[in-house]
């Protein structure tokens, strides 16, 4: 069981302050790690770092827009500062944006959600691998979805987006494997967290009624498996999308 304990180590995630954010933050905390909770809602970031301070875990706030490359870079600045390193990097920062078929989209809609849910990705991994690459370790595990593996009608950016991550990962992922940096990402369907209310109640039972397990999975269940790729137990994983689905995906 040593395998998945994370002690000295710092994660950094984005998009902290969300319900995935703040159970892998949970998660990361209670298996040892420091926490840098980057979220451009300050307000709730440093809400979220509160309360793992008081639960005793360290942990510091960051705020910025990570699809802003000045941002991210003073981003990861600040976390080298207080803390030194950055052994995890856990891309979560999202939105789903505007459900709506396409010849109804406007150009903004489509590079709202480009730009936070997959250039971030991009963004963030770039400002902390030369990092990882000089002290030869690390790990990224980035969140994608169900909807880039299987595409999701009236959601057509966000899916797009979440599959660009998925192939991010595996070109990544064999790029730095020799510099002794894993990258992985996870694929969850539809989990119970606030992303939800952007949807209309029809659009949720229908995405329900696709779950083979009969239900909507929870931020612990998508953190469970981010710990995992993140930990020692994974050691020999690397340029994967491991899916987290309730069985939904077909491949």
């Amino acid at each position: 069981m040593s395998g998945f304990g994370l002690h000295d180590r710092v994660a950094l995630i984005t998009g902290g302050a969300g319900g995935i954010g703040v159970a892998i933050a949970r998660r990361f905390a209670a298996a040892g790690a420091r926490i840098a909770l980057a979220d451009v809602n300050r307000d709730a970031a440093r809400e979220a770092a509160a309360q793992l301070a008081k639960a005793g875990h360290r942990a510091i706030a960051f705020s910025g827009d990570v699809s802003q490359s000045v941002d991210v870079e003073a981003l990861v600045r600040d976390v080298l500062k207080n803390f030194g390193q950055i052994d995890i990097l856990v891309n979560n920062a999202g939105l789903m944006g505007r459900v709506a078929p396409l010849w109804e989209l406007e150009e903004k809609d489509w590079r709202r959600v480009i730009d936070v849910d997959l250039t971030s990705v991009f963004l963030v991994s770039r400002a902390v691998i030369p990092h990882m690459r000089a002290r030869r370790s690390g790990c990224i595990v980035s969140v994608a979805s169900i909807a880039g593996k299987e595409g999701t009608p009236r959601l057509i950016p966000y899916s797009v987006a979440k599959g660009g991550i998925i192939a991010f990962t595996k070109a990544l992922g064999k790029e730095v494997v020799g510099d002794g940096i894993r990258v992985n990402c996870v694929a969850p369907g539809v989990v119970e967290t606030p992303l939800l209310d952007q949807l209309p109640p029809d659009a949720t039972q229908v995405m329900l009624s696709k779950v083979p397990m009969g239900r909507f999975g929870t931020p612990d269940e998508v953190a469970a498996a981010v710990h995992f790729l993140a930990s020692d137990a994974a050691s020999f994983i690397t340029a994967q999308c491991l899916d987290c689905s309730g069985g939904r995906a077909t491949y």
